[in-house]
């Protein structure tokens, strides 16, 4: 009967291993979500307040680099 609980008492702390190393991964994990969504924020503002500024068409064949 022992033998069984310090079984038990193993893989107990075991788990709790695993569920502590499991919550830091998802805590890590949600603040690179949120550094990425305000840096999409920042760049989703840029655009909006680029577009406007340049309203004139451009021309692709200037945008090729000198290499080709």
């Amino acid at each position: 009967m022992e033998d069984r609980i310090n079984h038990l008492e193993g893989k107990l702390c075991l788990a709790e291993d695993l569920l502590d190393e499991l919550n830091r991964t998802v805590f890590r994990q949600q603040e690179q979500l949120d550094q990425l969504q305000a840096q999409i924020r920042l760049l989703y503002q840029q655009m909006q307040g680029g577009s406007s500024a340049s309203a004139e068409p451009r021309d692709l064949r200037e945008e090729i680099p000198p290499h080709y």
